[in-house]
């Protein structure tokens, strides 16, 4: 079928919204008509080249929801009409992560980046008569996505759709951080620093674990105010800021847990966050950074002698097909607040106005609603 999306045909260069071509499902696969996709870091950094893709052009997005409208031969367990939200990661349930309850490290994530299908190594998008890598294998930034079946989660016909596409990603990513990965306990300290649209959700899941003391950290004043809101006890500007008052706040033990949820993770962050990090504490890292850089600065010595963990995190060590249901029964139930992350709405053809809202710290999340305009 013929429609549109928002096309990156190199590095540095802007999103571009023109015709793309989306073929139908093939084995194993269903096409989905999409309410809304979510401007999430990860897929800027396609466009600064720190996550590299090799050929362009890509479709980006990849937190997405909607309403299947076509199924291919050999799906199980899905049907038209069915409400999914789009697991970033797709879980197959069969591979030996899947299989020892690490979904979220599924071998098929190898193919994330390539563009190629699970069914059958070939693209399902074309634009300018050129193949096209959808991000994540799904590329949410076009009204109409074709998907494997692992990549699709059903979830419950009342729930807004708009919310729901934030599970398939931010807001998994940081809740799972600190509950799955970080496994904050009751009473203890948590730091998150950077409270973008993932670092707010391990904001709210330090929270609800019961944390005694929840420091946020970022440097744009309106991420700090929406941090209290969301549960934050303290907030300040920079790590070098926060490192005082943690102190005194913990009579110097420091926090049992730090998570880093920068949207774009430097080798100079880790050290003054393993200076917040208590002994045998853990310190999570979740955002990304270039994929290709591989300087830390860090004393390995003090890392050793104070039995301090440095932990890497993917999608919250979620197992997707049950997080993701359950995180959405919580937002039912009012204890998962979803509706106050979506700060701003655009139309497809302002997805790069979308980004720059984001890097000016104007939003928790951007999010792109499709319309019958974008049929």
């Amino acid at each position: 079928m013929k429609t549109k999306g928002a096309i990156l045909w190199g590095v540095n260069e802007p999103w571009s919204v023109e015709e793309i071509e989306v073929d139908d499902p093939r084995d194993g696969e269903v096409q989905v008509q999409l309410a809304a996709s979510g401007l999430c870091h990860s897929d800027y950094h396609l466009v600064t080249g720190d996550s590299p893709v090799d050929p362009f052009p890509v479709l980006g997005g990849h937190e997405g929801a909607g309403v299947i409208s076509k199924v291919g031969p050999g799906v199980k367990g899905l049907q038209e009409g069915d409400h999914v939200v789009l697991s970033f990661i797709p879980a197959c349930g069969q591979c030996g992560p899947c299989s020892s309850g690490h979904q979220n490290l599924c071998d098929l994530g190898i193919d994330l980046l390539t563009g190629k299908s699970i069914s059958d190594g070939t693209t399902r998008v074309r634009a300018r008569n050129k193949d096209v890598i959808p991000m994540c294998l799904l590329g949410t930034f076009s009204p109409y996505v074709t998907v494997h079946q692992h990549s699709v989660v059903k979830i419950e016909d009342h729930i807004p759709l708009d919310v729901a596409a934030l599970v398939g990603c931010g807001v998994t990513t940081g809740w799972g951080s600190v509950t799955n990965v970080a496994k904050a306990r009751p009473g203890e300290n948590v730091v998150v620093v950077g409270v973008g649209g993932v670092g707010i959700n391990s904001v709210q899941a330090a929270a609800a674990a019961g944390a005694k003391n929840i420091i946020a950290i970022d440097p744009v004043p309106y991420h700090r105010d929406q941090a209290k809101r969301f549960g934050a006890t303290h907030t300040f500007a920079s790590m070098e800021e926060a490192l005082e008052p943690v102190t005194e706040l913990t009579w110097g033990k420091m926090a049992e847990k730090v998570v880093i949820t920068i949207g774009r993770v430097q080798g100079e962050h880790i050290e003054p966050a393993i200076a917040l990090t208590a002994k045998a504490g853990t310190c999570v890292v979740v955002g990304m950074g270039n994929l290709e850089a591989n300087d830390v600065k860090l004393n390995l010595g003090m890392l050793a002698l104070l039995q301090q963990r440095l932990q890497g995190a993917v999608f919250g060590g979620a197992n997707p097909r049950t997080e993701i249901p359950s995180l959405l029964s919580m937002y039912q139930a009012g204890k998962l607040e979803l509706d106050g992350l979506i700060t701003n709405t655009y139309r497809l053809e302002d997805i790069n106005q979308g980004y720059q809202d984001m890097l000016d710290g104007k939003n928790l999340r951007g999010v792109i609603k499709y319309t019958e305009a974008d049929r």
